[in-house]
């Protein structure tokens, strides 16, 4: 193990022996999280309690990888550029204007004497922490990338802290899919406790076609939701979400597909109004485009709750534009991570070969 004989105060903060949260390794600004620094440090040599991996594959978070394609108008040498561009000069992948990472999947290489993770060293893992918080290192420079899909095969390592959080992927999946999985496992979880806690009736998932949209409808039907409505933004993700069998055969996998802009207000809530059901008892936003918050809203009914899954959701407009239209509804922020869910998103993924063909669909098309 390699640990610094002579901890750097700057770089250890108050305790030789490193924080659990990371606080050892921000650089800039002092007294902030790692996700808040704008500079960690990504050396690879371990403190106690951390753990290193060996970098496989990362997965960008969708608003991220939406952001930095359009901002380099979709070319793959001006994209691979912009991400080894931040994770440089800043020690991880922390989208600078979307404020958002993904996370990866790798070989753990060398693990501290306390860390509490439960890891050893040949564990085949996906992070289940940002990567804006997660101290990284590119050594190939996306040499096998083609900029095109939002997982991204390279070689590094990053380094995980005490309190961060870590799964071993299932042997009965590719890495490809079980990332693909594991970067939107805290949307159906949580989609599952508050459809339970709400006993909520009519569910809507804005964005049903979509990863974290279709486990979300899965997650909500198994929680005992009646009726399921999936929004899609078109005729082609319409057709893919009918076409999706729920996991016990007699039903599909939402009960009504409904075509709208979610950044149309007026719009999608008379279509969600319209599906016969709505307003929702719980509205679920899995889209990855800014301005979803005022059809969320004018979507769901009163004493409803709303839980926004995306990054590109503006805290601003919702908590304003709930005020502006009088609606009495409780709005949450899906932070990720709900205790189990990786387990509970993995185990809907093998119950519902409709939702895992919709996985495979997007890893096929990317490849090709």
């Amino acid at each position: 193990m390699h640990v610094p004989s002579t901890p750097d105060p700057q770089l250890a903060g108050s305790s030789a022996a490193g924080s659990p949260l990371g606080l050892h390794r921000v650089l800039e600004p002092a007294g902030v999280l790692p996700q808040a620094a704008w500079r960690l440090d990504p050396r690879p040599e371990i403190w106690p309690d951390e753990v290193r991996v060996r970098v496989r594959r990362l997965n960008l978070d969708a608003a991220s990888f939406r952001q930095l394609s359009e901002s380099s108008d979709g070319n793959p040498d001006k994209i691979r550029h912009a991400v080894l561009e931040i994770v440089a000069s800043r020690g991880k992948m922390q989208n600078p204007v979307t404020g958002s990472g993904g996370m990866l999947t790798g070989t753990v290489e060398e693990v501290g004497p306390a860390s509490p993770l439960g890891l050893q060293a040949g564990d085949s893992i996906a992070t289940l922490v940002s990567l804006s918080l997660t101290p990284l290192v590119i050594t190939d420079g996306l040499a096998g990338w083609d900029g095109k899909s939002e997982q991204v095969p390279c070689e590094g390592h990053a380094i995980l802290f005490g309190r961060s959080i870590a799964a071993k992927l299932p042997a009965d999946m590719s890495a490809e899919l079980a990332l693909s999985v594991m970067d939107v496992c805290g949307a159906p979880a949580l989609t599952h406790r508050v459809v339970t806690e709400r006993k909520a009736a009519v569910v809507a998932i804005i964005g049903a076609a979509g990863k974290s949209g279709s486990l979300s409808a899965a997650a909500a039907r198994r929680a005992g939701a009646g009726c399921v409505i999936g929004v899609v933004p078109h005729v082609r993700e319409a057709e893919i979400l009918r076409a999706a069998r729920a996991g016990n055969g007699e039903h599909g996998l939402v009960d009504v597909v409904v075509i709208a802009d979610a950044r149309d207000p007026v719009g999608l809530s008379a279509a969600v109004a319209a599906a016969g059901g709505g307003p929702a008892d719980v509205t679920v936003v899995c889209v990855d485009v800014p301005g979803c918050e005022g059809g969320a809203i004018l979507s769901t009914a009163q004493g409803g709750t709303i839980i926004f899954f995306s990054m590109a959701t503006s805290f601003t407009a919702a908590a304003l534009g709930a005020e502006g239209v009088a609606a009495d509804v409780t709005m949450l922020v899906g932070n990720g991570y709900v205790p189990g869910h990786a387990q509970l998103a993995i185990d809907l993924l093998r119950a519902e070969p409709g939702v895992r063909a919709m996985f495979q669909r997007r890893i096929d098309e990317h490849a090709e």
